[in-house]
């Protein structure tokens, strides 16, 4: 009866140790796809990195394209402010011009009443009034070629003026660019930080589990162990009824022969 407890035991104990290696088993195949994610988040998450960086030289690039927009635009902002400057000049120079003008015509009014009043000198006043006709000519062509280099200026003006208008139009959407990419970068970085708190807490739940892993693997060794003493204390016991049997087989023959011996006394 006790052996065939022990056996319903070693039974029970190895059907346990079958749903227990079964158990083990499950938790092996979890942790496994559990691995696998860990492994998949971390590509996700390297990607990303990649990403980052490409976003920040391509940022890096912008910027500098901005810095030459912006040092491009100053160049353009002082050639402007050179040719108000040569502007302002003509004009002054024109106003000289005209004054001379005025100055020229009061001074031909005024040989031509001394030409009235003395009619001797009428040859060298007509000679003076040749030269001065002379010089108004020149001034003419003066006059002239100052109203090209003026047509010139403003014609260098508004196309300084449409160029400037298409660098603030590029330098706009660049700042609208740059806004957005921000805000991309802004996301991937708050992106980034819940993936790193979720590659965090995916590391703690591995721990736990190998801890909880090490725990059942203990359990096991534990088991395996007491289902070894179990076997030998079983050999021990079939061993110590084998010897039991050999010491009842022993004590009936010694019975059959003390009983034979008593019938022969009997007999005698």
């Amino acid at each position: 009866s006790t052996v065939l407890k022990q056996r319903q035991e070693l039974q029970l104990l190895i059907a346990e140790l079958k749903e227990r290696d079964e158990e083990l088993n499950d938790m092996v195949a979890v942790h496994q796809r559990q691995l696998l994610a860990w492994e998949d988040d971390r590509q996700k998450i390297l990607t990303l990195a990649e990403r980052c960086n490409l976003l920040n030289n391509e940022l890096n690039k912008r910027n500098e394209i901005i810095k030459s927009l912006t040092k491009r635009l100053k160049f353009l902002e002082s050639q402007q402010n050179d040719s108000k400057t040569t502007y302002e000049d003509t004009q002054q120079k024109f106003k000289e011009l005209s004054q001379k003008v005025t100055d020229a015509t009061v001074h031909c009014q005024a040989l031509e009443e001394k030409n009235q009043s003395l009619h001797c000198s009428v040859l060298e006043l007509s000679a003076k009034a040749g030269q001065l006709q002379a010089r108004e000519q020149e001034l003419l062509t003066m006059l002239k070629l100052k109203d090209e280099v003026i047509l010139e200026t403003t014609d260098h003006i508004t196309e300084f003026t449409c160029k400037f208008k298409k660098l603030e139009g590029a330098l706009r959407a660049a700042k609208t660019e740059e806004f957005s990419l921000n805000k991309e970068k802004q996301d991937l970085k708050l992106r980034l930080k819940e993936l790193i708190l979720e590659t965090n807490k995916l590391k703690d739940d591995i721990c736990e589990k190998v801890e909880e892993n090490n725990k059942q693997q203990e359990e096991i060794i534990y088991l395996k162990q007491e289902n070894g003493c179990l076997r030998s204390e079983l050999a021990l016991i079939v061993e110590k009824a084998k010897r039991k049997d050999q010491l009842l087989q022993f004590a009936k023959s010694k019975q059959a022969r003390t009983d034979t011996e008593l019938s022969s006394l009997r007999q005698v």
